[in-house]
């Protein structure tokens, strides 16, 4: 069973799913700004936190699948479910396979593309350094995560960033990056999903293809979408206005059809 943290007693379970070298405590700058409205589930995905390694290789269905075990020990059968990059992905994967359970989903600051070649070879690439130098790897690429117009003000949170990704087992982070490079194709589950859709996207997201997220969404009547000024990490540098936008758009905006 993966880690888990529950917060709160509200009537909407909102579950909360963190990105590669993340954890659970990564919704703390956001979660004072959350609706008490809501419950909060946060997991911590395999391989990562306090979770398990689980496989050579954690696919995105693998790893929805324990979310779901997680989701049903707590007997909940209609969740919000969020996720923050790679936890975006997990998302999917559970959309996919269970969309009956699903209240809506929430695309944070991650995509519904497959990854191009070019990024698969980068992924690819990385698994020899994750091996013997993923403390290198993490300072490298931690920083380019942030919106680098605010660096200088983001640095504490940037130090906080590279800080949750070295506590990460580096074999759970290989084991992960195997499992994205693996990962298909979701833009069905956009065009079909019949729950409330919501993306926050970041102006200067470096990791993920803002432009070509947007624009390729649907338009259908189940879906927002938002493009906040800031870079990959929405949670630590726009947190109060991420929550606000989760507020309105899961809490007001749901369908009638949707309401329980």
């Amino acid at each position: 069973m993966l880690n888990f943290e529950r917060k709160g007693n509200g009537k909407e379970v909102l579950v909360l799913l963190h990105g590669f070298m993340e954890n659970l405590s990564v919704w703390k700058d956001m979660e004072p700004y959350l609706s008490e409205d809501f419950s909060l589930l946060k997991i911590d995905l395999p391989g990562h936190g306090q979770s398990d390694i689980l496989a050579d290789t954690h696919t995105m269905e693998m790893m929805a699948e324990e979310v779901k075990n997680v989701v049903d020990q707590h007997h909940l059968e209609k969740i919000h479910l969020l996720g923050h990059s790679m936890g975006g992905y997990v998302s999917l994967a559970f959309a996919e396979r269970y969309p009956e359970n699903l209240k809506s989903l929430t695309l944070f600051f991650s995509s519904y593309l497959a990854d191009d070649d070019e990024k698969k070879e980068q992924r690819i690439k990385s698994y020899r350094i994750i091996k013997d130098a993923f403390s290198h790897y993490a300072k490298a690429g931690i920083p380019n995560l942030f919106n680098p117009n605010e660096k200088d003000i983001l640095e504490g949170k940037i130090e906080t960033a590279l800080e949750t990704a070295l506590s990460t087992n580096p074999l759970g982070a290989l084991a992960c990056v195997k499992g994205m490079v693996e990962r298909t194709d979701k833009k069905h589950i956009m065009d079909s999903l019949e729950s409330k859709i919501l993306v926050l996207a970041g102006k200067h997201d470096q990791a993920v293809k803002t432009e070509a997220v947007i624009k390729g969404l649907p338009d259908r009547t189940n879906i927002k979408s938002y493009v906040v000024d800031c870079g990959h990490n929405g949670h630590w540098e726009k947190p109060a206005i991420c929550a606000q936008i989760i507020n309105t758009e899961l809490l007001h905006n749901l369908p009638k059809k949707l309401v329980l």
